[in-house]
């Protein structure tokens, strides 16, 4: 199975993990963009109402699917998944995040979806994508009076790493990647290039970005193209930041990715490096169905137990978020 292959399963994969229980409401929406199709996300919150399992794809969240919200001025944390993923990539990270009192969206990216890869490559757009869907939240979404808007953080893994680091001022220099994939042709973006007909597709040279100031803290899991930061292209950025990288990844791997960020960032991050973790290992636990059809996202090093991890790092991201934008009241 190639990498390619493997991430288009990504959604698969979110579909079938394990069901939570918890009093946490459940949404489906459409964000507008008017420089683009619509944004489809998913919306996790605090509820009181009866939580019943609902079937998702092939699996069951269990959850109040529109039900009302509980609690006043809360958090909100916007998620942004990798290529090939969707707004369920990381559904886990959001009820564990929910269950904490905050509220959660996430989008699908358009044209970089287990569905469709045509605009993969213009990686610098989901950026535009995130602060469509503040824009939303904050100013159309039937219960926004709940958001407090000035507590809002960001979550993203792999390509939503790097569109998150854009989000908080990062301005990444596109030039650097043919030169680079000239070096590492193996990397997983120069594939993705490689096969790209039209080089018109590739994002136009020099620093580019598009700061969105409502992010006022920010989790990154395995940035993707992390070196196009290292030239001064974090030193706008002020907020936060908790950086992760599997010590494994042989998908983005050491030390091109998550290292140039933590040398860039201007303020040291919360970091850590997971031992004996690969790029996957930050999706959640894979059901025993999808292990069977998608072996290469499911399978972790000997002896790496995913479901602990997931524990502990979701219990992670909840603190910090806690520490960075307070607890919900």
């Amino acid at each position: 199975m190639t990498i390619f292959r493997t991430l288009c399963l990504v959604l698969m994969y979110s579909l079938l993990l394990p069901a939570q229980a918890g009093n946490i409401g459940f949404q489906r929406q459409l964000a507008p963009d008017p420089d683009g199709a619509a944004l489809e996300v998913a919306i996790w919150y605090p509820s009181q109402a009866p939580a019943a399992p609902l079937a998702v794809g092939a699996a069951s969240q269990t959850v109040a699917l529109d039900g009302a919200i509980a609690g006043g001025r809360l958090p909100l944390i916007v998620i942004s998944h990798g290529t090939g993923g969707s707004y369920l990539s990381h559904y886990d990270t959001a009820l564990a995040l929910a269950q904490a009192g905050f509220i959660v969206v996430a989008p699908s990216h358009t044209g970089d979806t287990y569905l469709d890869q045509r605009r993969s490559l213009y990686i610098v757009e989901r950026a535009r994508h995130i602060s469509r869907v503040l824009d939303y939240m904050l100013s159309a979404w039937p219960q926004r009076a709940a958001i407090d808007p000035g507590r809002i953080g960001m979550f993203g893994f792999s390509a939503g790493g790097f569109t998150t680091l854009v989000s908080i001022g990062g301005r990444p220099d596109m030039g650097m990647i043919t030169p680079f994939c000239d070096d590492h042709p193996s990397h997983f973006a120069c594939q993705l290039l490689a096969r790209s007909q039209a080089g018109a597709e590739l994002p136009a040279p020099g620093p580019q970005g598009r700061a969105d100031p409502r992010i006022r803290a920010a989790v990154v899991a395995a940035p993707a193209l992390g070196f196009s930061f290292a030239q001064g292209g974090l030193d706008g950025v002020s907020v936060p930041v908790q950086l992760w990288r599997a010590e494994d990844d042989t998908i983005l791997p050491a030390p091109w990715y998550a290292e140039p960020v933590r040398a860039a960032l201007p303020h040291p991050p919360e970091y850590e490096v997971v031992a004996r973790a690969g790029h996957f290992d930050f999706l959640a636990p894979c059901s025993a169905l999808l292990a069977a059809r998608a072996p290469d996202i499911c399978r972790s090093a000997p002896g790496f137990d995913r479901l602990a991890f997931h524990q502990r790092f979701n219990a992670a991201v909840v603190r910090f978020f806690r520490e960075q934008l307070g607890d919900a009241p």
